[in-house]
């Protein structure tokens, strides 16, 4: 049989570690080969190659150079964009991870040329429709023929919205990635570059358009942070959009270190030793949990309840943490090789159904 063609669609920092995790898994096995394409959407060296470098991730095969833009003007040139690389490419499967303006648009074009699409973190809810990510997530959720779950609770969301087919638990890709970091992590000199000693500071990112594109729910989060750790450091690498506010608005930083964007391996090392996380992102709450340290997440809601639930992450204007439990639900680690052989399986029964041309 001819290989078995994945194109393979990422445009933003979790992207990139969750294709890696992929990446990996594909090139154990035969008989199946990648194209992995970047759209641009992260652009910025310390966005986007420091990733790709860390993670041992192959340069993309294409890379389209889209970024900034409105959400509709940056998706509707992806898409545009896409069509054509799936149209010369002719891939088997498009494979989506997360919820992003790429992953939008990496679904509408596949569907839209009659490819079947994989997505990679299925079944997320923040059951928030003002957030682009959670219209990203159920518009392509609804495109895709493989849906591949983190948790069962992602499983009984699409259920409820009627998906049953394709639906698969494979566990988290960002545990198996986590694994991946905190070996390769040891070598990072984060904290020696950036003057801390470990278990002396907190760790804070903020970069969703809620909470930055309004100064004062910006300075809000700011205040916040600082009452909830006056006695600690706390470490602020800065996101382009939020650099660009803080400083359109003068916004006050005592109390804070901040610093340029880390790359994958500086910051699992810098959670690896920190005391608290304070965080509008929804990997890093994760992230958080995998090395144990207690996260608050700046938003009114959480697409990851089991971190709630576990007393490992709270609501920032929320109860206070319940009582703290390990976690089961993110899987055994092998949630990328799972992925591939349910690819793998798919597109076999493709084949023999004469979708896929086989020999």
């Amino acid at each position: 049989m001819v290989d078995l063609r994945i194109l393979t669609v990422v445009g933003a920092r979790p992207q990139f570690v969750k294709a890696a995790a992929i990446s990996r898994a594909i090139a154990a096995r035969d008989g199946i080969s990648e194209i992995l394409v970047h759209t641009g959407q992260h652009f910025d060296p310390d966005m986007s190659q420091v990733f790709f470098d860390d993670l041992g991730l192959e340069p993309p095969r294409i890379n389209l150079g889209i970024h900034d833009g409105g959400h509709g003007d940056m998706t509707g040139r992806m898409l545009a964009a896409l069509e054509r690389v799936i149209i010369a490419e002719q891939p088997d499967l498009v494979l989506v991870p997360g919820d992003t303006n790429s992953t939008l648009a990496g679904a509408l074009a596949a569907a839209k040329l009659h490819v079947p699409v994989a997505h990679l973190e299925a079944g997320l809810r923040s059951f928030n429709r003002g957030m682009p990510e959670e219209v990203n997530r159920v518009l392509t959720d609804h495109l895709s023929a493989l849906l591949l779950c983190p948790t069962e609770t992602a499983v009984g969301n699409l259920d409820r919205e009627g998906i049953v087919d394709g639906v698969h638990n494979i566990g988290d890709v960002m545990y198996d990635a986590a694994l991946f970091a905190a070996a390769a992590s040891r070598g990072s000199s984060i904290l020696d570059r950036l003057g801390i000693a470990e278990r002396s500071y907190a760790v804070a990112t903020i970069h969703r358009a809620e909470s930055t594109e309004d100064r004062e729910t910006l300075s809000e989060i700011l205040d916040y942070v600082r009452c909830q750790v006056r006695d600690l450091t706390v470490v602020f690498p800065l996101h382009p959009r939020t650099r660009k506010q803080m400083s359109m608005w003068k916004l006050d930083l005592e109390g804070f270190l901040t610093c340029g964007p880390l790359g994958y391996l500086d910051m699992h090392r810098l959670l690896r030793s920190a005391v608290a996380v304070f965080t509008d992102s929804g990997g890093l709450q994760k992230e958080a949990y995998f090395h144990r340290v207690p996260c608050v997440t700046l938003r009114g809601e959480t697409e990851w309840l089991e971190t709630i639930e576990a007393g490992w992450n709270r609501l920032w204007k929320g109860p206070d943490y319940a009582p703290r439990r390990e976690i089961t639900a993110f899987g055994d680690g092998h949630a990328a090789e799972k992925a591939v052989e349910l690819i793998a399986g798919f597109l076999r029964c493709q084949a023999r159904a004469g979708s896929i041309p086989s020999s």
